[in-house]
């Protein structure tokens, strides 16, 4: 099986979970990236890796034209039924269905570190950018600088050990890693930005929710019941509790802006 099939299947187990209470966490990324950019209604972007569909929304209301590609079904579903008028496809990072200098700019959000390859999906990505379009990656920072690090690493408890080489969210967060893939695939870096995304849950039921609806939680459904990796997060949740109900958890991601 493919690693766009494998993802594909892991991240449509919970969709629902992810739009609502995880890939919030991610809107200060966003609206740094629509910042930076500048987008002109004339534009065309493509969310590579577009999940639910939550930038895609906050770039089509600047007016941008916006197309999205993910390779799990359950995310597109969520992401056409925020964006109706636009179009989102089941395809994979590494063999993109578009013809070469297509797009004014490629972002990709928590997305590029689950291709197979992620040299060759930013290869995919800068043929279909027009000369001078941005590719913009937006990933996680290095895991200790992420209290959502503890969360995920908790349930990893419950896989087996990964193989080498397997996609993961810090498969990318290396220091220098994102600058040398760059390199290698011919695109000027522009900026890089590190930016605070913190999360508030109002108690532990959405804590545990926003968990269960990401790849690992859903990886460890294979092996456990799902009793089992709720109370596994619900247990490592505990270290974030502020007041009565509620969780904190500071995260820290890095925003790259290259040109090709």
């Amino acid at each position: 099986m493919s690693t766009k099939e494998i993802q594909g299947k892991l991240w449509s187990i919970a969709p629902t979970y992810w739009s609502t209470y995880f890939e919030p966490i991610f809107i200060p990324m966003y609206k740094k990236t629509l910042a930076e950019l500048s987008l002109q209604e004339d534009q065309l972007l493509l969310d590579a890796g577009c999940g639910s569909g939550l930038f895609s929304q906050m770039a089509i209301a600047t007016g941008a034209q916006v197309m999205g590609i993910d390779a799990a079904s359950g995310l597109l579903e969520i992401a056409r039924q925020r964006n109706p008028r636009n179009n989102f496809l089941e395809e994979d990072l590494e063999a993109m269905p578009f013809a070469s200098d297509s797009f004014h700019v490629v972002a990709g959000f928590n997305s590029f570190q689950y291709a197979g390859n992620f040299t060759n999906a930013l290869i995919e990505a800068k043929r279909v950018l027009k000369p001078t379009g941005n590719l913009v990656i937006g990933i996680w920072d290095q895991p200790q600088f992420s209290e959502s690090t503890n969360i995920l690493k908790a349930i990893g408890e419950l896989l087996p050990p990964p193989s080498p080489g397997t996609p993961g969210p810090f498969a990318l967060s290396e220091d220098g890693k994102m600058e040398s893939i760059f390199e290698q695939v011919g695109v000027k870096l522009v900026s890089k930005t590190k930016i605070a995304c913190p999360v508030l849950y109002r108690n532990l039921e959405e804590g545990v929710n926003s968990f269960m609806g990401t790849g690992p939680a859903a990886a460890a459904l294979n092996q456990v019941s799902k009793k089992t990796v709720e109370n596994k997060i619900a247990s490592a949740l505990q270290a974030y509790k502020v007041g009565e109900e509620s969780y904190h958890l500071q995260n820290s991601f890095l925003l790259f802006i290259a040109e090709k």
